[in-house]
């Protein structure tokens, strides 16, 4: 079967409002009926089978209602191996994020350790899944992941006090020693440093960061230079999480900016937080999120810290890279190490007017991003007209022919598993 989605707009407060936010374009591009509120948030995008945002089938021929009731019932449609390794579930979650304010400093845990939390605090890890992410950015987009090169933190140690004096010196100076260490002593030293900050007593580091903003704040007015202490983005996230511990985060964790088709893979335990900007999203189903900082949620300091991969590396080096796919040179494959998922940027130049969107062997989710197409299919009902915003289910082993009606080609991306 092949059939039209609607996803499931999710309305957080970090989100991008009105029109400024790509949620709320592709939405209102998809359905001229759907009003959008200027005010509004219009954080997520949910296009999946996820109980807390089934996506809706659009197709009056289909007996189903929703997205997970349709697999429920078809579970062949997953395509033979997925449906054996996921026990008849989809295996992912496909998103599309607008973010206007920071989201959490947060890690999702391995499947042991995602275990072990939901059996201690199943109020707060409610499943046993792991959370494995792939962002790729719409918009110019801005994230921390993972740990800075050593010496960069080393510098801000020296030239940013009172982060120094949250640390102590004595963490500090086991960390500056340990540059000519080995790996092991390095994240050793990585992981006291962090911890120590982490678990600072909360006068003490709202004092220590009220110092640091007041004193950014006088340099900014007085033009100086604030790349040495990263004033820039302090000021920003202090001005939307004031008083929290978060903010000292940015002296550890890499500020990775992705341009549009560029990538961001956060497997388990690596320490992250989406800052600004649009992006596709794609994970394994699970809520399982370990949060420290940059939040009015639940906290849990002391799991974050243990379980966080604490190998340093540069920005650069987070960055995912997409391979073009040797059989099709309009697909661009995002294949992370994980089982769970697999996405296709799918960019068809305006030279082609009729272009197959080809089977594999896995239930997949299109999402059209620019363009517009009539769709056909031998598995689905009726032609589909294809526009920016337009979301498709394909089962296992379907194609879609598309005959393309715009001047300047499309741009697609596609989810699925390719085990």
């Amino acid at each position: 079967a092949v059939f039209p989605l609607a996803g499931v707009v999710q309305s957080y407060a970090w989100g991008k409002v009105g029109l400024e936010s790509e949620v709320a374009k592709l939405v209102a591009s998809s359905d001229p009926l759907v009003h959008i509120e200027p005010d509004q948030p219009y954080a997520e995008l949910w296009m999946g089978a996820h109980p807390k945002g089934d996506a809706v089938i659009r197709d009056n021929r289909v007996g189903q209602q929703t997205l997970s009731q349709w697999i429920a019932d078809n579970p062949g449609c997953l395509g033979a191996k997925v449906k054996d390794t996921f026990g008849g579930r989809l295996p992912f979650l496909f998103k599309v994020l607008s973010v206007n304010t920071a989201l959490s400093i947060q890690a999702h845990p391995s499947k042991e350790l995602a275990a072990k939390l939901h059996a201690q605090f199943p109020e707060h890890y409610p499943d046993t899944n792991h959370k494995p992410e792939m962002a790729v950015a719409l918009t110019p987009f801005e994230g921390l992941c993972g740990f800075r090169p050593v010496e960069e933190i080393v510098s801000f140690l020296q030239s940013v006090p009172e982060l120094r004096a949250l640390i102590g010196d004595v963490a500090a100076e086991q960390l500056e020693r340990s540059v000519s260490d080995d790996p092991r002593g390095v994240s050793a030293a990585l992981r006291v440093c962090f911890t120590r900050m982490m678990k600072s007593e909360k006068k003490f580091f709202v004092d220590q960061l009220n110092m640091l903003v007041k004193r950014i704040s006088q340099e900014a007015a007085e033009g100086k230079d604030l790349s040495g202490n990263n004033g820039d983005l302090l000021l920003r996230l202090h001005s939307q999480y004031p008083g929290d511990i978060g903010c000292f985060t940015i002296y550890f964790l890499n500020l990775v900016r992705l341009e549009p088709g560029e990538a961001m893979f956060l497997g388990a335990n690596e320490p992250h937080a989406y800052l600004h900007g649009d992006c596709v999203e794609l994970m394994a189903c699970s809520d399982n999120t370990v949060r420290a900082g940059l939040t009015p949620k639940f906290i849990d300091v002391l799991t974050l810290c243990e379980m966080l991969n604490y190998t340093p590396a540069p920005s650069s080096s987070k960055i995912f890279p997409a391979t073009q796919s040797p059989l099709d040179p309009s697909v661009y494959l995002y294949d992370p190490p994980v089982p769970d998922f697999t996405l296709m940027r799918i960019e068809i130049p305006s030279s082609i007017k009729l272009y197959l969107v080809s089977a594999v062997d896995s239930a997949s989710i299109l999402l059209v991003i620019q363009g517009t197409a009539v769709g056909t299919s031998t598995a689905a009902a009726s032609e589909m007209t294809l526009r920016r915003g337009s979301v498709v289910f394909i089962s296992a082993n379907e194609s879609i022919s598309l005959h393309l009606s715009s001047p300047d080609g499309m741009l697609l991306f596609r989810a699925c598993c390719l085990l």
